[in-house]
């Protein structure tokens, strides 16, 4: 099976979507996307250690401006699909923590890899009232082809918040769902979570 990453401008813009703070909440979510997609832009172009590849600086964003707005339980949930029922409390919950820290080392990547590309909303029209919506936006890159990203976004008591980022028709989501089965399927719940793990300290490495 042939596992494929999202590439850096999908990363870019997920973690752009991190950049809303807790007073702002209530925004709604295409005008969160829009809005704290230029700062993220604003913020790369200025910092330079963060164009400099700064571990400690891109960490620094990453903790504080991304983990409190994305949906890591839900993510997980929907990459796990039905083997999330077969994995007791504790099992969830250390897939939980592997995958995000995986997530958040994958995407930390993309702070330092932006090239100037821009984000252009594509219409937002969703039924009143909805607690979960699709945001859809093109990635518009210099001499090349849009690329289109679009974020499946749900409603919380802490405001709206990221679960999915689908690059081209590709869920990251389902992506994951493949890759963990497999694993799942060869070594248990305990198999992916120490899989997940290895990963993640060598990456730290």
């Amino acid at each position: 099976m042939t596992h494929r990453r999202p590439f850096a401008p999908a990363a870019l813009f997920a973690v752009a979507l991190a950049f809303a703070g807790p007073l702002l909440a209530q925004e709604a979510p295409d005008a969160l996307v829009k809005r704290v997609s230029q700062e993220t832009i604003d913020l790369i172009r200025s910092d330079p250690k963060l164009q400099a590849g700064d571990p400690a600086r891109v960490q620094e964003v990453i903790e504080s401006r991304l983990l409190p707005h994305f949906d890591f339980s839900r993510m997980t949930q929907l990459a796990m699909g039905r083997n999330w029922r077969a994995a007791s409390p504790e099992q969830q919950k250390r897939l939980t923590d592997e995958f995000r820290t995986l997530l958040v080392r994958t995407y930390s990547n993309a702070l330092t890899q932006y090239r100037d590309e821009t984000i252009q909303l594509r219409p937002f029209r969703p039924e009143a009232g909805a607690a979960d919506v699709t945001v859809r936006t093109e990635v518009v890159r210099q001499g090349r082809p849009p690329v289109q990203i679009d974020y499946g976004m749900t409603r919380t008591q802490n405001g709206w918040k990221a679960y999915d980022v689908i690059v081209g028709g590709v869920s990251l989501v389902t992506n994951y769902r493949d890759e963990f089965n497999e694993q799942v399927k060869a070594g248990g719940v305990d198999g992916l979570i120490r899989t997940l793990a290895d990963k993640n300290r060598t990456g730290a490495k």
